[in-house]
């Protein structure tokens, strides 16, 4: 399930990838979108959160 359509994301599975190698940890593209989708549902969920503080 996408939140945010993934042609509208700024940060590309691709560019998880690289990310990840530059710290150590090797992943493949698509496990990057699977951490990405996981990212972007903790972070709606954390912005839903707040604003009904």
């Amino acid at each position: 399930m996408n939140f945010i359509d993934p042609k509208l994301r700024r940060v590309t599975p691709e560019m998880a990838v690289q990310i990840l190698k530059e710290h150590g940890t090797k992943v493949t593209i698509e496990e990057a979108k699977v951490i990405l989708d996981f990212m972007y549902k903790i972070g709606k969920l954390s912005v839903d959160q707040y604003v009904k503080i």
